[in-house]
């Protein structure tokens, strides 16, 4: 028997019980949708957090110091210093001073971000002045009271005209120079609009302290791991010591994330998975049942001269047919869920994440399920394949 005709017989024998056919192939829709919507949503929260670390700076490293050395202290000198030397990795570098206390007129701004950075600060993060201008070489040279606000606050407290106006930061007044960009796809209180820089040099002289916080960038992501060293390694001559600072590097602390991630999707999805066992069980249960009913078709088929291999080729590929239907049915349905996911963690968590499915898991998914028909369907082709022929024309 040919292929094609046991393929268009396989079908015959599917649409003729299709509400046990249906029955039969939940396992499998189940499974692949389970599968695809779990690695769907991880490769949703990998993206996620990729655009969010991104936001943040992959290329940057964040460098915090305890204390001072014995033998002598790191101050932005120093560190500008140790970016020079280490050009191959290192970019650019700003001093981070946070500032508290915001007031505009009489009011309090309690949950205002307030930073004293460099010049290059805005450059290294990729924010844009949209009105006015930034903060220069200059202001942070003469420790100028001038600062840069976020569309937050521009448009909050100063009807969209902030450029020239004060805010009064630290209990000090700043002239304000320069309007951010809007960074957020929406405005509001405590979101990255909702912000104010200052030149460091002002900020650490208003909070007396010393400078204990660094932001560093890369020549790019892919030395993120050598530049890392070369700064530690930097620092650790500076003071000798390595316990007095930390370095933190973006990148591969979304790497870490990423691999925790994939860890938890794989053990969902291998759980998710079993249902796919459930479904050739539940496959090669159906062909049992099948095999008894059609005994007597397979005693005449065989008395007429089939073959035991045409018999079992009949039954394999109608179980893998049974599996493959199933399979199509679970891709459809693991795109409507995924959709569905995707809208429900917008509405509802405020978050813009989308699940989606990934074609390597689909193709992975489809091709589980077809081989498990072929698998299940073995053990009940092969015994309609060993019936007697005389027994089997004989049974009612």
């Amino acid at each position: 028997m040919k292929l094609s005709e046991s393929f268009s017989l396989a079908i015959r024998n599917i649409l003729s019980n299709k509400m046990r056919t249906l029955l039969t192939m939940l396992g499998i829709i189940i499974g692949i949708a389970a599968v695809m919507v779990i690695v769907g949503l991880g490769n949703g929260m990998q993206n996620y957090m990729t655009e969010t670390f991104q936001s943040m700076g992959t290329n940057t490293l964040t460098v915090t110091l305890y204390g001072r050395g014995t033998s002598r202290n790191v101050d932005e000198d120093d560190m500008y210093e140790i970016v020079s030397e280490n050009s191959q990795y290192l970019s650019k570098v700003s001093p981070t001073v946070t500032v508290q206390g915001v007031k505009v007129g009489t009011e309090d701004l309690n949950y205002t971000s307030v930073t004293g950075v460099s010049e290059d600060y805005f450059n290294m993060r990729g924010y844009t002045i949209s009105k006015g201008r930034g903060l220069q070489y200059l202001d942070v040279r003469d420790r100028m009271s001038v600062c840069v606000v976020g569309e937050y606050i521009n448009q909050t407290y100063y009807s969209g005209d902030a450029v020239g106006q004060t805010i009064r930061l630290g209990g000090r007044n700043y002239q304000i120079v320069g309007v951010m960009a809007q960074e957020g796809d929406t405005l509001e209180e405590a979101g990255t609009d909702d912000c104010a820089f200052v030149p460091y040099s002002t900020a650490a002289r208003a909070s007396g302290g010393a400078i204990n916080s660094y932001l560093v960038t890369l020549t790019s992501e892919d030395v993120a791991s050598a530049g890392k060293t070369a700064l530690e390694n930097a620092l650790t001559e500076a003071y000798g010591s390595d316990s007095v600072f930390y370095v933190m590097s973006m990148t591969e602390i979304l790497g870490a994330m990423n691999s925790m991630i994939n860890v938890m999707i794989t053990i969902l999805a291998a759980i998710a998975a079993i249902s796919l066992v459930v479904g050739g069980i539940g496959i090669m249960n159906i062909m049992l049942v099948s095999v008894t009913e059609r005994t007597r078709e397979i005693g005449i088929r065989k008395a007429l001269g089939a073959k035991e291999r045409t018999i079992m080729a009949q039954f394999v590929m109608e179980a893998a047919v049974t599996s493959a239907i199933g399979g199509f049915i679970g891709i459809a349905v693991g795109y409507i869920l995924s959709s569905v996911a995707s809208v429900l963690i917008a509405t509802l968590m405020q978050v813009s994440m989308s699940v989606t499915p990934s074609p390597a898991s689909i193709a992975m998914a489809f091709g589980v399920s077809a081989a498990i028909g072929v698998l299940f369907g073995y053990l009940p082709a092969k015994k309609a394949a060993r019936l007697n022929p005389i027994d089997a024309l004989r049974y009612e």
